[in-house]
């Protein structure tokens, strides 16, 4: 008997020293309201930080139209210098071709004037000068020559100031189709580079606005993250306070059935585990269970647990994760889980007791283990426990498969 007290009181002491030790398990971790004030803060920042990222990423894209608009420009400009181009090649092409055809005029014209000195000569003409008329160094020469020779006739006359007049029109044209060749070449090679300029400015730009994208994608990833912060603290605050005080009003209330009767609940249509996940997480609360891990409100592990924390850390351990799966608490699981009649429980299905039998006035959650028992976080009084399902009162007629 002596012995027993001795070992209880080394029990007590070794308890009080692991408590007084180690702080996390000392006290509730609710979240503060200056831990809250602190993220709002926080969240503040970030908003005005994502704030001026869009301002600096819009003033950039407005930059980027304008010079989108510069290059179009260019663009429309240089495919018109092509277009003219085009066209001056064409008129250059008609104009050699206009002097070819004159050419040949003259050509024929001269091989008219030889057979008519021939025939003159054949005839006793006089035309003893023609020979080297013939061989004159070109048409106005042989025009200065023919004007002395009024004996070859108006007919050779007018064809020889026809071929003049014809290759002074051809020369004059592919004179002007050269010049404007040169000028398509000069101004096509002006649009060119103000085109790559404009498409340099533009890549440069678009490197700007994806580098302030990014700046941004990651200031709003922060600002998710801070929000998200703020309202899990809130949220994990005002669900430990109601569970908190559910359970506080459910130790002063005469509970006097086992299980409740269905007055038309409902829950979700679909489930998110599976089979695995299941086993997972009823491996996962055993393990926490048998390590004797304390019952502390508002915990969700690693250390402590209440009863909605060691469920939400069953399964986030078996891989359900945000938005799927979040921090609630036990009338809020009821609703956001799958019902399933006590009858068809299987080990990782969720089990609820309430004080009244309705939704609102669920403050305690459990997890079958199987073959009636159940793995839970009690109470800060008996910690986390291995059960039967009927050792709480008030159970509610449907479990919940998540």
């Amino acid at each position: 008997m002596r012995f027993s007290s001795k070992r209880r009181i080394a029990l007590a002491l070794a308890t009080l020293l692991l408590f007084s030790t180690n702080p996390a398990l000392a006290k509730p971790k609710k979240p503060t309201l200056a831990q809250i004030e602190a993220a709002k803060k926080k969240e503040a920042e970030a908003k005005k930080a994502a704030v001026a990222a869009a301002a600096r990423l819009t003033k950039a894209n407005l930059t980027l139209k304008q010079l989108i608009s510069v290059a179009n420009t260019a663009r429309v400009r240089y495919e018109a210098a092509r277009a003219e181009l085009a066209r001056a090649t064409s008129e250059a092409d008609l104009a050699a071709a206009s002097y070819q055809e004159a050419l040949k005029q003259v050509k024929a014209a001269h091989d008219a004037i030889g057979r008519l000195a021939t025939n003159a000569y054949i005839m006793g003409g006089g035309f003893t000068d023609f020979d080297s008329l013939l061989h004159s160094d070109g048409p106005q020469d042989l025009m200065d020559r023919l004007s002395t020779l009024d004996s070859l006739g108006e007919q050779n006359t007018q064809a020889l100031f026809r071929f003049k007049a014809a290759e002074d029109a051809a020369r004059e044209a592919k004179k002007l189709a050269d010049a404007a060749e040169e000028r398509q070449r000069v101004a096509t090679a002006k649009v060119a580079e103000a085109k790559a300029e404009a498409d340099a400015a533009r890549d440069a730009q678009q490197k700007e606005v994806d580098r302030l994208q990014k700046i941004q994608d990651q200031v709003l990833k922060e600002l998710n993250a801070a929000k998200k912060t703020r309202v899990t603290l809130e949220q994990q605050r005002q669900l430990a306070l109601l569970e908190e005080a559910n359970a506080t009003i459910a130790q002063g209330t005469a509970i006097y059935t086992r299980v409740w009767p269905d007055i038309g609940f409902k829950g979700r249509s679909t489930t998110r585990s599976t089979p695995e996940m299941r086993e997972k997480a009823v491996e996962f609360a055993k393990k926490q269970v048998l390590a004797r891990k304390p019952y502390i409100w508002g915990d969700e592990g690693p250390n402590s647990f209440d009863c909605s924390g060691l469920v939400y850390a069953a399964y986030r351990s078996a891989g359900l994760g945000w938005p799927n799966w979040d921090r609630l608490n036990s009338s809020l699981y009821f609703s956001y889980t799958k019902h399933v009649p006590i009858k068809d429980l299987v080990p990782g299905d969720l089990l609820f007791y309430s004080y009244k039998g309705t939704v609102n006035t669920i403050h305690h959650i459990t997890i079958y283990a199987g073959n009636g028992m159940m793995w839970e976080a009690n109470s800060k009084d008996r910690g986390l426990l291995f059960s039967s399902i009927y050792s709480v009162k008030g159970l509610m007629p449907y479990g919940g498969r998540v």
